[in-house]
């Protein structure tokens, strides 16, 4: 018997272990590029493609990435779960074709290169709109080429070949044609919408795009003086007061909200009445103490003299406390019952804008008054508008402080009862520029989604059959966030078919004119 310690032996022998001509090493980084190189040589995806001719057909609907940067892992792992699900499909006998592409267009590609323009300290607005989008259709082509190769060193098969393209001419020809039926039926019309908007960057915002952070705002209390309440005329001559966190939505307030079933109660304090929610009484006259008399502030000095509830104040008018401006700011403030009006804050009574909200918008609109685009798109007030015109920017802190011109004419009018830049709270800002979003109304084109277009009035088809198509499709939806009104955000809490049944209308516009320089192609403005 051979000695177990014998350091010469040779065990090699003794292990029977399967020959292989597989390499100790995988070496992907060298072997990858050469499995990807034979793939292109034989026509692997064309292959693939007659060899399924004539199959059950699986098409999966890409959504396409922006072209505006190098892939990242959310961008892999997008494309590698795709290509699994295709690659599974063709496996199990399916024609299951895949045709890659890109988004071309819109803020994301208009924010690199306006980038470009700032290091060299160019204003974008001065640059011709041709030669910016000549640059921006450069920028796309550019990283469509760069994240093609990106995307098929992952080994995702497709057609790179020929992927689809937003701004290719065909793309942008398809369209503009199918919209332009919309117009020769009849279904496309104009009309406003309030959307999330980045002054810094001129442009409406996506959801997405938006990010919260904590601020500390300017809060002001305003007296609007009441001129008629044929439910309660005893409070004629007194002043329904607001609480708001965007004092420069008051230059565009149009009518003032209240709720129907909230208890309301008028004051009589330093020789002023003063109207709102009676839960909210000693909270609010604390606030106005120094305004009116210190004395206020220890809860003494004041005498109620009506009580009522909200209902009592339908078809009451106000005025607003510029009226000596006359035009827009002499016309009367009707009081409107709005269902989102609580006295969790403020003062039971809120200032209605509906150029800068979407509660304000919607129930404004309810009651025949419009948006007036006061504030354009850099945040500032119209040129010719009476009060402040030409002035801003909205989002400008100094411009909204307690010592701004806002706050100093309203004092001035003896309107403001209490101004301080003291409140804390949650606020949207653009994830790109870091600077603050307003909610704001702007012009756009519609297509109504409670008429049958002339196809599907044809089969005798609808909104209905619509909506039974998404609840077939999409049994339990997800939820999907709502827009949030200037002074109160809204939680995500809409799903799907709530989302399809109550708009009335879609906006092919809503991106197209917001963000007008780069584009998708629409023949409307």
């Amino acid at each position: 018997m051979t000695d177990a310690t014998d350091s010469t032996r040779d065990w090699r022998d003794t292990v029977f272990l399967p020959k292989t001509d597989f390499p100790m090493k995988a070496g992907l980084a060298a072997k990858e590029p050469a499995i990807l190189e034979r793939w292109a040589k034989i026509g692997l995806y064309q292959k693939l493609r007659e060899a399924r001719a004539g199959r059950e057909t699986f098409l999966l609907h890409d959504g396409p990435p922006y072209a505006n940067g190098d892939i990242h892992m959310g961008h892999a792992m997008n494309k590698i779960l795709k290509d699994i699900v295709v690659r599974s499909q063709t496996l199990l006998g399916k024609d299951a074709p895949y045709v890659p592409g890109w988004d071309c267009h819109g803020l994301p590609i208009e924010w690199k290169v306006e980038e470009t323009y700032r290091a060299k300290k160019l204003n974008k607005d001065e640059v011709d709109p041709v030669a910016f989008r000549a640059e921006c259709r450069a920028y796309a082509e550019k990283w469509v080429a760069v994240q093609r190769g990106q995307f098929e060193r992952l080994g995702v098969m497709g057609d790179w070949a020929t992927p689809y393209l937003t701004m290719n001419y065909q793309s942008e020809a398809i369209i503009a044609g199918e919209l332009l039926k919309f117009a020769e039926s009849g279904q496309l019309y104009r009309g406003a919408k309030p959307v999330m908007w980045s002054p810094v960057e001129k442009t409406a915002l996506a959801e997405a795009e938006v990010e919260y952070e904590d601020v500390v705002s300017t809060q002001i209390d305003v007296a609007f003086e009441i001129a008629e309440a044929p439910n309660a005329p005893e409070l004629v001559g007194a002043h329904a007061v607001i609480w708001t966190t965007t004092p420069w939505t008051i230059p565009v307030n149009q009518a003032l909200a209240y709720g129907p079933e909230v208890e309301y109660t008028a004051v009589r304090a330093a020789g002023r009445v003063l109207l709102f929610a009676g839960d909210l009484l000693v909270e609010s006259m604390g606030r106005y103490g120094r305004a009116l008399s210190p004395w206020l502030s220890e809860g003494e000095g004041w005498t109620i003299v009506w009580t009522g509830k909200g209902s009592d104040l339908a078809g009451a008018v106000a005025r607003h406390p510029m009226r000596h401006l006359g035009g827009f700011f002499a016309k009367p403030r009707p009081f409107l019952p709005g269902d989102f009006v609580t006295t969790d804050a403020g003062t039971g009574l809120v200032h209605m804008s509906p150029d800068h909200g979407e509660d304000d918008f919607l129930l404004c609109k309810a009651h025949g008054i419009d948006p007036v685009f006061a504030v354009d798109g850099a945040g500032m007030y119209r040129a010719d508008w009476l009060w402040l015109g030409g002035q801003g920017s909205v989002i400008n802190k100094k411009f909204v402080a307690s010592d701004g011109p806002i706050c100093t004419d309203l004092r001035a009018a003896g309107a403001l009862l209490a101004a301080s830049d003291d409140f804390a709270h949650s606020y949207p800002h653009s994830w790109r520029s870091k600077a603050k979003i307003i909610f704001r109304a702007t012009p756009q084109w519609f297509i109504p989604m409670d008429t049958p277009s002339p196809s599907l009035r044809m089969r005798g088809e609808g909104r209905g059959e619509g909506l039974s198509i998404v609840r077939r499709t999409h049994p339990s939806p997800r939820p999907s966030p709502l827009k949030g009104r200037g002074r109160r955000m809204v939680p995500p809490s809409a799903a799907l078919p709530s989302m399809r049944s109550r708009p009335p209308a879609g906006c092919p516009s809503a991106r197209s004119t917001a963000s007008a320089r780069w584009s998708k192609a629409a023949p409307i403005g």
